[in-house]
């Protein structure tokens, strides 16, 4: 992968930024190329998935030219800060405009968007008025109706985090054995084909995140997928599983102050509104003018951090490996 220079006014040349990232929008370079308009910063960026970024920074120890992690999934983010990719910082800016439970208490990495996972119901085969939590797809009158993406998930892994947060590993592994379960064959490996199935009435519900279903819903998606998607309701436990896209300063970032200075334009609320437009996720606060997720309605987060699902993962996994989750 080489780095893909985006170039701005002329006074860029006077200072940089390094960014590696798992987004790959447009829309994203377009609020790069803002960045340097604004501050004269010129943004080098290299997209990658974010198994395989973390992979590179690790590999490139002190000679990285990365300044600038972007990762999805708060599983991805605390395998980031287990291997001591990021250091900590400091910024008022940043304490202000990010929440509390959406940054790491250090200050290691800060959240630049929100993406929910509700539950997703083909009202054809599921009564959506039948469901209100999480627990209640592990009911045994929805055997052979669930549909669930694999373990391999981390917004599975997330998810199940959250409920292990709330509930205890008792009442987590119950659950988990009565979702297992419920499920029709086989385990998807991503959720649009999941959410293709569903719509089809392959099965009946699902939990998936909300960005999925809205990118079938858009206008750029093929005919054949929005009809899919139009037969799909969008329920949102009380509470609901939330999860973040998140940044952080590299431990040997060569940029911090540019780092810092990127990290904090992103999550400003005219930025961040932005960067959560590109891929149909929920600004940090609030629940902004996107007009696909208006029409799912709104939801009440679950108060479980960003930080909590983080370090929660490695035993949320293992008993989705007790418990049969494929």
């Amino acid at each position: 992968m080489g780095l893909a220079l985006l170039t701005g006014c002329s006074n860029a040349r006077k200072q940089e930024v390094n960014v590696y990232s798992g987004r790959h929008y447009n829309t994203d370079k377009e609020l790069y190329k803002q960045f340097t308009a604004q501050t004269g910063i010129k943004v080098n960026l290299l997209e990658g998935k974010d198994d395989e970024l973390i992979v590179r920074l690790k590999s490139e120890g002190s000679g990285s030219p990365a300044d600038v992690l972007v990762l999805v999934d708060a599983a991805r983010i605390q395998r980031a800060r287990q291997e001591e990719l990021f250091q900590p910082i400091r910024s008022e800016a940043l304490n202000r405009d990010v929440p509390a439970n959406l940054r790491d208490p250090a200050g290691n990495w800060f959240a630049l968007t929100r993406r929910a996972r509700p539950i997703m119901v083909n009202p054809a085969l599921v009564d959506p008025a039948s469901l209100g939590t999480y627990a209640d797809l592990a009911r045994p009158e929805l055997k052979g109706k669930l549909c669930l993406r694999n373990r391999a998930s981390v917004y599975n892994q997330s998810l199940v985090a959250d409920i292990l947060q709330q509930k205890g590993a008792a009442t987590t592994r119950t659950w988990l054995q009565g979702l297992v379960a419920n499920v029709k064959a086989p385990f998807f490996t991503s959720d649009t084909p999941m959410l293709r199935a569903l719509g089809r009435g392959e099965c009946g519900v699902t939990v998936a995140n909300q960005y999925y279903l809205a990118r079938m819903l858009s206008d750029e998606a093929k005919p054949e997928d929005r009809a899919l998607a139009q037969k799909i309701k969008v329920v949102f436990p009380r509470p609901t599983h939330v999860n973040i896209t998140a940044a952080g300063v590299t431990r040997h970032a060569r940029h911090k102050e540019a780092a810092t200075k990127l990290i904090e334009f992103l999550v400003s609320p005219s930025s961040g509104k932005g960067y959560a437009a590109a891929n149909n996720e929920y600004p940090l606060k609030g629940f902004g003018d996107n007009p696909i997720l208006n029409s799912f309605g709104r939801f009440e987060p679950s108060p479980v951090s960003a930080d909590q699902l983080a370090r929660g993962n490695r035993e949320a996994s293992a008993l989705m490996v007790e418990t049969g989750w494929k």
